[in-house]
């Protein structure tokens, strides 16, 4: 009987766990919080083989309010799959900016990188081209103060630096290597995304760093190759001619021997042999990238000491945001002095794509002013919060029916295959299981049940049946 229960337990939550990973995958938000508030431990589910948990399906998705919940349900952030990508990963390979801020917003690792390619999440946004993921996994590296954008320029002398501001940091995260040596840059040269290259390296991105020969990769182009190789490998005239204009060498060789202009002649990519020739080496001004976004530091730090979400109905007698009209204001940009609550100063910091404002380059503009925006400050009355309230996911899964609590390292692993991104799971999905709330003081073997009778199930008892009413009663009982 106890092996039964195991067996029994472990079956019901393998489908409420599918259950939960359909709702992640579908943004089934009400189906999600009923099945976490009956059991909050469903949120470290996983895939059977992939290793897919309901953190990984939501993000890749795009759902940030389920991707919010499974946090506050005490997940762990940098669950990894069997690839070793997180839900930060598979946000920033599919362009989700917002489930990208509110991992961002939790602390979210951005150094860890995957088991296949060494890539961290830098490189699934760079090579994609998601430039809005790009400056929100570097918004704790960024720092709010005008002179960003020359200083970067300057390669970061820290002599002028006078704030708090790790240099080593934030080049560390932005140069790091992928197997082969291939950066963020290489990948976004590469596949001509001109806006997340600009990004780059206006953030400081090394023009130089050249790949490596480890054995591992496949490279077409040769080991010692530069970004303005891969540029010229994938044919953007614009992606050249920003990285000439930033100093790259055209006469550089790679470990074949070949400049970017060869590589450019390997790829039939004739229309940059004028650019990559030494006789077009003026530089050229470009302006600063419009997705560079100076006060979002700021923004962010604010977010987690007083929270970024609220739900209270302002009183008549109290001004409220000046751009959503529901909200208190809890920050102030720094400047124009315009008061704002931190939900839309932290959408205003992670949208804004527009540099066109009389502000040093970086500034977001003020939508009631347009003056711009370097950094905010949090208002006086703003109030500090403790940390988000999590649900432990050390409870035992229906520790009430075996009377005594379950050791979690002793509970056996759940698992159900379901490829991520497809829709095998939704077949998967058990039709018997309704979506209803369910109660969290119930479970598979609580002492409430819901009778049926034989003729309910469709079928009879055995003529033979021997034995009490109460008896044949129980035996009758059905489980749901």
């Amino acid at each position: 009987m106890r092996f039964l229960s195991i067996v029994g337990n472990s079956f019901g939550c393998s489908a409420s766990g599918e259950r939960l990973v359909s709702a992640a995958r579908d943004g089934d938000l009400q189906e999600a919080k009923a099945l976490l508030e009956c059991n909050p431990r469903l949120a470290r589910y996983s895939t059977f083989g992939l290793r897919n948990s309901p953190l990984h399906y939501s993000a890749a998705q795009g759902h940030h309010e389920i991707v919010s919940l499974l946090l506050e349900s005490g997940v762990d952030i940098n669950l990894r799959n069997y690839c070793g990508q997180t839900a930060l990963m598979q946000a920033c390979r599919y362009g989700h900016w917002e489930v990208v801020q509110t991992l961002v917003l939790f602390k979210a690792n951005v150094h860890k990188a995957d088991y296949l390619n060494g890539r961290t999440a830098l490189h699934f946004a760079a090579v994609n081209g998601h430039s809005r993921c790009v400056r929100l996994l570097l918004a704790d590296y960024v720092p709010s103060i005008p002179e960003f954008w020359n200083i970067s320029r300057r390669g970061f002398p820290t002599d002028d630096l006078d704030m708090e501001f790790e240099t080593s940091s934030l080049s560390k995260i932005l140069n790091k290597p992928a197997d082969g040596g291939i950066t963020a840059l290489h990948m976004a040269a590469l596949n001509g995304h001109v806006d997340s290259l600009q990004l780059l390296l206006d953030l400081g991105a090394c023009i130089s760093v050249v790949t490596i020969d480890d054995g591992t990769t496949i490279d077409l182009i040769g080991a010692g190759s530069t970004p303005l190789h891969y540029a010229a490998c994938g044919g953007n005239a614009q992606c050249c001619q920003f990285l000439v204009a930033r100093g790259a060498i055209l006469s550089a060789e790679n470990s074949n021997g070949w400049t970017p202009l060869q590589v450019a002649r390997l790829w039939h990519r004739q229309w940059l042999e004028g650019i990559l020739s030494r006789q077009s080496e003026a530089r050229l001004l470009f302006l600063p990238s419009r997705y560079l976004s100076l006060p979002l530091m700021s923004i962010v730090k604010i977010s987690r000491e007083c929270g970024w979400r609220s739900s209270d109905i302002l009183p008549a007698c109290v001004d409220p945001c000046a751009v959503c009209l529901e909200r208190r204001c809890t920050v102030a940009a720094e400047g124009c002095n315009h008061e704002f609550c931190t939900q839309c100063a932290l959408y205003l910091c992670s949208t804004n794509n527009t540099s066109t404002v009389s502000g040093p380059p970086g500034s977001i503009a003020c939508p009631l002013c347009r003056h711009g925006i370097v950094s905010f400050i949090r208002l006086p009355h703003t109030s500090q919060i403790r940390e988000l309230p999590r649900m432990s996911l050390s409870l035992s899964l229906c520790t009430a029916c075996s009377g005594e609590a379950t050791d979690p390292t002793t509970m056996p692993p759940f698992s159900t295959m379901a490829p991520l991104r497809s829709s095998s799971v939704r077949s998967l999905s058990c039709q018997n299981f309704p979506s209803v709330k369910l109660n969290s003081s119930l479970c598979m073997r609580a002492p409430r049940m819901e009778r049926k009778t034989h003729k309910q199930v469709g079928r009879c008892a055995p003529s033979g049946l021997r034995g009490s009413a109460s008896q044949r009663e129980r035996r009758s009982t059905t489980w749901v």
